[in-house]
């Protein structure tokens, strides 16, 4: 459903006062947390808006649920990114600790290599950990993934534009 901005707006309004308390009780039982609950009810419908699409009437909890499992998602993605950076900080000298915001820059900057890393196809992935982890060979991960050598190469060739993506937003 597509509308000019004011309408657009009304319709979300709309939206909210008629699933906002269903959208509160799906979400807070996945998180637990009240708090929680209300920035994900809200950048739910910041999605929305800044999306530009609203959903028909009839699919308006469907849309909803998809949207805010999304942001669950994204949040317990971050929660154990974040968990694994703090063990890691725990290890190193206490003079090497980052400042807040070069904690806060990394867990940024981790949380999105981890989501480009899932949307790459489960070969590209593979074939990228397996290079740059585990120091194999293409011919080695070629017979692991059971593909050709050509095939690693073009697997290898859409990882690396895809962290070339990346690296690009960050300068």
């Amino acid at each position: 459903m597509s509308a000019s901005p004011t309408a657009q707006t009304q319709a979300i309004g709309e939206l909210y006062v008629a699933h906002s308390d269903w959208l509160s009780r799906f979400i807070q039982r996945r998180v637990g947390c009240p708090h929680t609950t209300a920035d994900l009810i809200q950048d739910t419908y910041l999605r929305l808006l800044t999306s530009g699409r609203l959903p028909e009437q009839q699919d308006a909890r469907r849309f909803l649920t998809h949207v805010s499992k999304g942001l669950v998602i994204d949040l317990y993605r971050r929660k154990r990114i974040e968990d694994a950076y703090l063990v890691y900080l725990k290890n190193q000298p206490e003079y090497l600790a980052p400042s807040l915001e070069e904690h806060l820059q990394m867990i940024q900057a981790l949380t999105e290599i981890d989501t480009m890393l899932h949307r790459m196809p489960e070969k590209v992935r593979q074939t990228l950990l397996l290079r740059q982890f585990e120091g194999l060979s293409y011919k080695d991960i070629a017979e692991r993934l059971g593909v050709s050598i050509s095939s690693v190469e073009k697997y290898m060739v859409k990882a690396l534009q895809a962290c070339l993506m990346l690296y690009r937003t960050y300068n």
